[in-house]
């Protein structure tokens, strides 16, 4: 195709265009034949989202995708550039990607009137057809549609209702393409009835002016479910006009979410020092994620990201790259106490409700942890004799460690706790495992005792005996932690 150089060449080829919806519409129905991944990196969608979008884009509907952040919407949209033509003709220097067979625009059909079979042949690539916008309260009219150039009238010498005076917004120039408009409740009303012509019939008319230009677009569009509905900001002729409805949602299971962040997440750093990161790491990172959404603290609207653990896992990889150049170990394996300094990370990645902000940010996201760990641990040990660990610190042992221990150092203390090292092993740990492998799994026992309330934890005194249940009143109850509480100082105090 692209030796194809004039309008006469390409009639001659037997080339037939197609709109923007047929389009995608016979590429995808070719990759369903061939059994091909329609979505590459889209986890967990495939037995609810996918399906939708497919039958929406088989109905040939403009469509919207409705959930909360870092659900993958906006991946999706862009998706659906594999889904046109690598390559289609167009007339060469149109701002709106005319079809040299049946051009649109006065300019290119002055030009084919005039120089025929002779006419110029250029070629759009399938990425130069993809046009997305952030709709914000100051998007214009103009910027969306178009507008007169009085200018380039002037210059021209042509009245303000020719054609040739016209500057063409975005949609316009998506014509045969697709347009992606995200957040589309925060578009403003005015600009939201602009799309009403292009949704129902397929044009759009400028400035008033008796001039129509039938477009050639698949629009698509995403949105957060609060805000699309007629209490929100979307109006309900627009929401009416709009084909398809496509919910979107957060991992099902923890194994989904760990795929996503396995994939997203920088974790293979470059240089001499390997990286390996115990299942049971992206396990608790995964559950922090899983616990915020469920947690009545935090704000449901809002959502919790599916960035928060893959920033998060990024962060426990860096503290324990830190650790291990500090002590001049050739592996980096995190830990789970490791988790606890990607609290930058964990805070800013949700809304509290009332409650929550009581608590603070920080101490909620502290909460989660040990919830996570709790969770992890739980389902790992289930049915484990943890006893004689736990024991061990009950007859008054203590085992002060931090996340800054060296990994011989960590396993040096550790040998005195009778029965910490067996536990270990239930945690996947092999036989040859290298030191800071199992240093990771001796911290993870440890963490997840404290998580079960079998040990307490200080910065004083490390790991020792489990406290006793603590008398507190309501009031307490609301400012502590499980079993501590921060005063002005910044220690912890324990309850007896």
């Amino acid at each position: 195709m692209t030796a194809i150089e004039t309008l006469g060449d390409l009639r001659q080829s037997g080339y037939r265009s197609r709109p923007v919806k047929q389009e995608v519409r016979d590429n995808l129905v070719c990759k369903l034949r061939a059994g091909q991944t329609l979505f590459p990196g889209i986890i967990g969608y495939d037995e609810t989202v996918i399906p939708q979008l497919v039958n929406a884009i088989l109905s040939r509907h403009n469509f919207i995708l409705l959930g909360l952040r870092g659900q993958a919407k906006s991946r999706i949209l862009r998706g659906l550039v594999d889904l046109l033509d690598e390559r289609i003709p167009v007339v060469p220097g149109c701002e709106i990607h005319d079809d040299p067979v049946a051009p649109l625009c006065a300019a290119c059909r002055a030009r084919a009137a005039k120089e025929g079979d002779r006419l110029p042949i250029g070629w759009l690539r399938r990425e130069e057809r993809f046009v997305e916008k952030l709709a914000t309260p100051d998007v214009t009219i103009a910027d969306m549609v178009g507008d007169i150039d009085p200018i380039k009238a002037a210059e021209s010498g042509l009245n303000l209702s020719d054609e040739l005076t016209m500057h063409y917004g975005l949609l316009p120039r998506a014509n045969r393409g697709v347009f992606a408009i995200n957040e589309l409740p925060d578009l403003a009303g005015k600009i939201q009835v602009g799309l009403f012509n292009i949704l129902q019939e397929g044009d759009v008319q400028i400035k008033g002016y008796p001039i129509r230009l039938k477009l050639d677009v698949m629009l698509v569009f995403t949105a957060n479910p609060e805000d699309y509905t007629a209490r929100g900001k979307i109006i309900t002729p627009l929401k009416d006009r709009i084909g398809s409805e496509i919910r979107t949602h957060y991992p099902v299971t923890r194994g989904h979410a760990m795929a996503i962040t396995k994939q997203e997440a920088w974790t293979e750093r470059t240089g001499a020092l390997k990286v390996e990161i115990p299942a049971y790491v992206r396990e608790v990172v995964e559950e922090i994620a899983f616990q915020a959404r469920s947690d009545r603290k935090i704000d449901k609207r809002s959502g919790v990201s599916q960035r928060l653990p893959i920033t998060t896992l990024e962060l426990v990889v860096s503290n324990a790259e830190r650790r291990a150049l500090a002590h001049g170990e050739p592996l980096v394996v995190p830990r789970v106490t490791d988790v606890y300094a990607a609290l930058p990370s964990i805070t800013g990645k949700f809304e509290l409700e009332y409650e929550g902000e009581l608590r603070g940010a920080e101490q909620i996201a502290r909460d989660l942890i040990r919830s996570a760990v709790g969770s992890v641990f739980t389902g790992m040990f289930d049915g484990v004799d943890t006893r004689p660990v736990v024991e061990w610190f009950d007859v008054g042992g203590s085992l002060p460690l931090s996340d800054s221990s060296s990994a011989d150092d960590l396993i040096a203390r550790a040998r005195a706790v009778q029965g910490l090292r067996e536990l270990a092993t239930q945690a996947g740990l092999s036989g040859g495992a290298a030191a800071p492998a199992v240093a990771s799994a001796l911290d993870f026992v440890l963490e997840g005792l404290y998580a079960q309330k079998k040990i307490s934890r200080s910065d004083d005194r490390g790991y020792s005996a489990g406290e006793p249940a603590p008398r507190r009143s309501a009031r307490r109850e609301e400012a502590t932690h499980d079993d501590e509480i921060r005063i002005p100082s910044g220690k912890k105090k324990y309850y007896n």
